[in-house]
């Protein structure tokens, strides 16, 4: 489509959304397969009970700032494509095209870490079923053509249903959250109730080989991915059935859930019996042997439950984000414009979600281990554009005289600057390995040809229309050096 076309043709998407709908992808997307498989494996072993809590409310506390920031700029710009938008108003196309990029892959990669969750998930309940037909192994992990095609089946499902509205989706993601809720509450509720659980289990309370405040970082670290999700909100905005103004609470409620979620399933974990005891079995599944403890048979059911849910909520969550950026992206011609073609039937962006899923179904073919590299590759991406939102948002909150967008967007900005510091300083409790590096690096190679080859034309538009095809209006221009304010939105209804 020619460029100036696209100005005067520009797609909009239907806005079906519902509030609880979008707090139920948050949260969904927030509470991914992690709070269940990281117990065992992370947050006990390198951290401990207590400095794992802490690093639970330290780093949810952290993203607080963030999002409200968030919220302040979606109360503002009513548009999908979240840090990308965001980052176009306070420092234009260069900038927003790297925000966009870096979180491009984390959305896609998240979804594929998701999916590969469900293999540990059927590898402990239902062992040797679906691991038939070995393939090959790859950095340890077995590959199986039963539990590809397995996997595959599970994305084709989810971007089915995506494919056929937000709606649809949204109503399925409230009840999968309700059901995780309910069972991380059971599980937590048969453990800390056994005969044998008892506060002295959870002693020692940080990791041995740690300082107390070098555990407690450990889990500040990685806060960027535990908590990633909530900007799930922002990239659906333009679909909002609701005032916009609601999406700040939504998206700190969807944070406090997943702080609380996150420590109950820990302190479930580790309060059956002592927990070094239980890391020394050497189990599989240190949760699923938990639940298996504390309530029996029916105990592996309610957990498989919670997993299988918090794994469908995270898929369908970023399903959402990674083709609503990309819809944006194609609608700014700074991608292809194929990606910005809406389905005349169920108004959703199919395109973007057909390339989404191409990308996703992939991943079981590559093994767990190597995704593992390019999701902590991916975190430094996401805080990136955690951190470019929140200087944008200082920006806009400035010009706005807004005291207290100010105080929560320079909040945000040190957060992120943290957070970016604890993944990339070598030495860190949180820093990134070797292979992450490299992965990190051929990212940006590639991201480099995919500017020089698509930005050109774009940068050669007038400001107004740039801005007329990412935010909608040719009178909200950026704030950069020299350019005028973006003006204030018409009034609606909702205001």
């Amino acid at each position: 489509m020619d460029k100036k076309a696209a100005v005067t043709e520009r797609a909009e998407l239907k806005k079906s959304i519902k509030p609880v709908q979008a707090w139920a992808l948050a949260l969904g997307a927030i509470l991914g397969w992690g709070a269940f498989v990281l117990p065992g494996l992370r947050f006990l072993p390198q951290a401990g009970p207590l400095a794992s809590c802490i690093g639970f409310v330290l780093g949810g506390v952290m993203l607080f700032s963030v999002a409200i920031s968030y919220g302040n700029m979606v109360s503002k710009y009513k548009v999908t494509g979240g840090a990308f938008a965001f980052s176009f108003v306070g420092f234009g196309p260069t900038v927003a095209f790297i925000c966009g990029w870096a979180l491009v892959l984390g959305y896609i990669c998240i979804i594929a870490l998701n999916a590969t969750a469900v293999s540990l998930l059927t590898r402990f309940v239902f062992p040797g079923v679906f691991e038939v037909g070995m393939l090959y192994s790859i950095v340890g992990w077995d590959v199986y053509a039963g539990e590809i095609a397995m996997l595959v089946g599970i994305l084709c499902l989810c971007g089915f249903l995506n494919f056929r509205g937000a709606d649809l989706v949204g109503k399925i993601q409230v009840f999968l959250a309700f059901a995780l809720c309910a069972s991380v509450f059971i599980v937590f509720g048969g453990s800390v109730s056994h005969e044998t659980a008892a506060v002295s289990n959870l002693s020692p309370l940080f990791a041995d080989n740690k300082s107390p405040l070098a555990s407690i970082m450990a889990i500040v670290a990685i806060a960027p991915w535990l908590y990633v999700g909530f900007d799930t909100i922002p990239q659906a905005a333009e679909e909002f059935d609701f005032p916009h103004k609601r999406a700040e609470k939504l998206m700190l409620s969807a944070i406090g859930w997943g702080i609380v979620l996150y420590a109950m399933v820990t302190i479930a974990v580790a309060c059956i019996m002592p927990y070094k005891e239980l890391l020394a079995m050497n189990s599989p599944w240190a949760t699923g042997t938990v639940a298996n403890m504390a309530l029996g048979r029916v105990g592996s059911v309610i957990l498989a439950t919670a997993v299988l849910a918090a794994i469908f909520t995270g898929i369908n969550g970023f399903f959402i984000a990674s083709s609503r950026l990309l819809f944006a992206m194609g609608r700014a011609t700074i991608l292809p414009s194929w990606f910005a073609d809406i389905h005349p039937k169920y108004q959703t962006p199919h395109k973007a979600i057909l390339f989404v899923l191409a990308i996703a179904v992939t991943a079981p073919f590559f093994g767990r281990e190597v995704l593992n590299w390019v999701v902590d590759m991916s975190a430094v991406g996401t805080v990136i554009a955690y951190l470019i939102s929140c200087l944008s948002a200082y920006k806009v909150m400035k010009h706005a005289q807004n005291k207290r967008g100010v105080m929560h967007a320079v909040l945000g900005s040190i957060s992120s600057v943290v957070c970016i510091l604890l993944l990339t300083v070598p030495g860190s409790p949180g820093a990134i390995g070797m292979q992450s590096w490299v992965a990190l690096c051929l990212w940006v190679i590639l991201g480099a040809w995919f500017y020089n080859a698509r930005m050109g034309d774009f940068k050669a538009l007038t400001t107004e229309e740039q801005s007329t095809l990412i935010l909608g209006s040719s009178r909200r221009v950026f704030f950069g050096k020299g350019k005028k304010a973006p003006a204030q939105q018409p009034a609606s209804k909702e205001a």
